[in-house]
């Protein structure tokens, strides 16, 4: 800004196309008074709150401001992507993992962790290189005793683990699936319906992957005018989508206009023709299948845990809207097959509740899905 400001000054001219003369430098402004008229630079702001958050001499409502102020910026992208140039990264993560870390300043850097690196493929690798997976999975551990803290780690696993391959081998050799099925159960269910959600985010599969799928199962990929509707018999449930409708014959000599895409270098979207940066749905439901987190989620909602400060509540229609889309992703988009017992329990839940919602037409608006997608 200042360097903008010098340049149109530097070439400004008079009425008459003169240049015109250089101002004589002053002496008596404060360099404050002009920090505050044009602003510091980010940088500097980002190095001065780490440093307070980072010394624990000082008060430690100052340390909580300086890195809520931190947060704010680091939500800008381009100054997410300075924490690896201003070698920020290492430091705040100490400050995750130190002893003498205050819970509330934990709290705060993970909640730094997630807003920096979520859709920002360069902040994951650069945190990444520091194997962070462990320290955060201890986050969701029964140990923790704040609910908030448990429900900002996810956040912070979610920013690192999606459309991520390698932090999700990194969550594979930390035993994280076995973490993050324990979190289903959580006594939160803010943190349960978060981990819910995630799973599903690293489920979808992509193009390639559907494809694949499909043609494991020997079903027809998906094309115009067809329905990729897997069959389904009498004795199971199975959530599909309905058919493509065909193009409107009045309209296929009306050529639609162009449209061009652009495409953020630092971007997921720029990595697509890198699959294996990206790619997370094969070992998501290889982890939902041998890891036994199919049938945590739906026990999760046929038997829910119960949950609240004293244990009084139990089921949670968020929660059962967000296990409903991890297992419609899973049957439909992956063509996944479900053990006998879990699919007899999750045939009869939703039989119980297509006659308490007066019908499937009830029943799916209340799960945010097609009424043609839920056949037994």
């Amino acid at each position: 800004m200042q360097s903008l400001l010098r340049w149109g000054i530097e070439h400004s001219t008079d009425a008459n196309g003169n240049p015109t003369p250089p101002a004589e430098t002053r002496k008596d402004l404060d360099p404050a008074i002009i920090d505050e008229i044009l602003g510091r630079p980010d940088s500097e702001l980002l190095k001065e709150n780490l440093a307070i958050a980072l010394d624990e001499k000082r008060e430690l409502d100052d340390r909580l401001q300086a890195l809520d102020n931190f947060e704010m910026l680091i939500e800008h992208i381009d100054n997410a992507n300075d924490l690896e140039k201003l070698k920020m990264w290492e430091p705040l993560h100490n400050l995750l993992t130190s002893d003498s870390s205050d819970d509330e300043i934990k709290r705060l850097v993970l909640w730094i962790v997630g807003t920096a690196v979520q859709n920002n493929p360069s902040a994951q690798t650069s945190y990444l290189a520091l194997s962070p997976i462990p320290a955060l999975l201890s986050f969701l551990s029964p140990s923790i005793i704040s609910s908030k803290t448990r429900s900002k780690a996810v956040y912070a696993l979610s920013g690192l683990l999606k459309h991520n391959a390698a932090a999700v081998h990194q969550l594979h050799d930390a035993d994280g699936w076995e973490v993050l099925k324990s979190a289903l159960e959580d006594s939160d269910i803010t943190v349960r319906r978060k981990v819910a959600f995630l799973l599903n985010s690293l489920l979808i599969p992509n193009e390639s992957e559907q494809q694949a799928a499909a043609a494991a199962a020997a079903i027809p990929t998906l094309a115009p005018s067809t329905s990729n509707a897997p069959p389904s018999s009498a004795t199971s449930i199975m959530l599909h989508p309905s058919a493509t409708s065909s193009p409107d014959s009045t309209s296929t000599n009306v050529r639609p206009p162009e449209t061009v895409n652009v495409v953020h270098p630092n971007s997921h979207a720029s990595m697509s023709a890198d699959l294996g940066f990206f790619s997370t749905s094969a070992d998501t439901r290889k982890a939902l299948e041998e890891k036994g987190i199919l049938k945590t989620l739906i026990d999760g909602i046929v038997s829910p845990v119960p949950h609240g400060p004293d244990g009084e509540t139990e089921g949670d229609l968020d929660f059962e809207q967000k296990v409903i889309s991890v297992l419609s992703t899973y049957l439909v988009s992956l063509h996944g097959q479900l053990p006998a017992d879990q699919k007899a329990k999750l045939a009869r839940f939703v039989r119980e509740h297509s006659d308490q919602a007066g019908g499937d037409v009830h029943l799916g608006e209340k799960w945010g899905v097609a009424t043609e997608d839920i056949v037994q």
